[in-house]
This record gives C-alpha cells, structure tokens and sequence, in this order.
C-alpha cells in the first residue's frame, strides 16, 4: 500500500496545523473539521502537500 505524509492547512489562517499519512491511491484531497490554534476554534483544514 502506497501512502504518503500530507499537511492540513487552515483555510482562514493559512496555518499548516497538522500532518497526517493518507492513502494515495484513488482518493479525494482531505477535508476535515480541525482546530487552529491561532484562531482558538475549530475550522476547515484542506489538504496541501509541503515541498
């Protein structure tokens, strides 16, 4: 199985926030309700992949 390290990144704060391992075969980029410590709140984090 092929899996890789992807960050999350707050979508209102930019922040990259978390990293976590992901499937890479056949999948959709991650959605995914987190908190954002800047922002002290939980809000949407996208998946983007750090060069």
């Amino acid at each position: 199985m092929a899996r890789e390290y992807v960050w999350l990144e707050c979508t209102e704060s930019g922040m990259r926030n978390y990293r976590v391992s992901k499937e890479t075969r056949g999948t959709e980029r991650l959605e995914l309700m987190k908190y954002c410590p800047r922002l002290r709140k939980h809000t949407l984090h996208k998946e983007s992949r750090k060069k």
